[in-house]
């Protein structure tokens, strides 16, 4: 949302960059890898949000371009220093990230945060998420009704069921009634504090 691109550019003095995943589709895979391709390369660190996604099936996809390390740096003759990662063409991030979460994140977002949380990647800010992260498919019956039925079961590393357990936070900040009207908005507030402390 270009309105939340604005804000995190403006509270963060123009050191931060900001992605939103609205879902997990691969249409949203590729509006990542265009967002941060075009956008947020010049920024110290990345504000992901994932508050109102839905999920879909894309979270591994998404979690490794801002999980790969930068190991390399090419500089081509009269070119500025650049990650090797992205000269020879491959989907890094390689920068500081934080993640923002509410309670309608659900599903393969829920995935993402358990990944992103595992994998230590950056602090979790916002509310947990809703803990509906069982996978389904539907099942006509003969009236022409679709019945949505449990298909596939989804743990953590540890084996405990994700479903009905929703994912913490770092640090919980919850939005009070009216912060959009007053263009204000608690829980990037948060977020990008966290990180610029972090990345100082």
């Amino acid at each position: 949302m270009n309105r939340n691109r604005d804000y995190v550019l403006k509270v963060s003095g123009g050191r931060l960059g900001y992605v939103h995943m609205y879902d997990m589709s691969s249409q949203s895979l590729e509006k990542l890898y265009v967002d941060l391709d075009a956008e947020n390369r010049s920024h110290d660190g990345i504000v992901i949000d994932l508050r109102d996604n839905h999920g879909g099936f894309v979270n591994a996809y998404a979690l490794d371009v801002f999980s790969r390390k930068p190991y390399l740096t090419m500089t081509a003759r009269d070119m500025p220093p650049s990650a090797a990662r992205t000269v020879l063409g491959q989907r890094s991030l390689e920068k500081p990230t934080i993640l923002v979460i509410n309670r309608h994140s659900l599903s393969d977002a829920e995935d993402f945060t358990e990944g992103y949380r595992a994998m230590k990647l950056g602090e979790v800010v916002g509310e947990p998420t809703a803990g509906w992260i069982i996978y389904t498919g539907g099942t006509a019956l003969v009236d022409g009704t679709v019945l949505r039925m449990p298909g596939t079961r989804i743990t953590d590393a540890q084996g405990k069921d994700m479903e009905m357990n929703p994912r913490p936070v770092d640090k919980l900040v919850v939005r009070e009634p009216g912060e959009t009207m007053q263009n204000k908005d608690s829980q990037l507030d948060a977020a990008v504090h966290e990180l610029l402390t972090h990345i100082k």
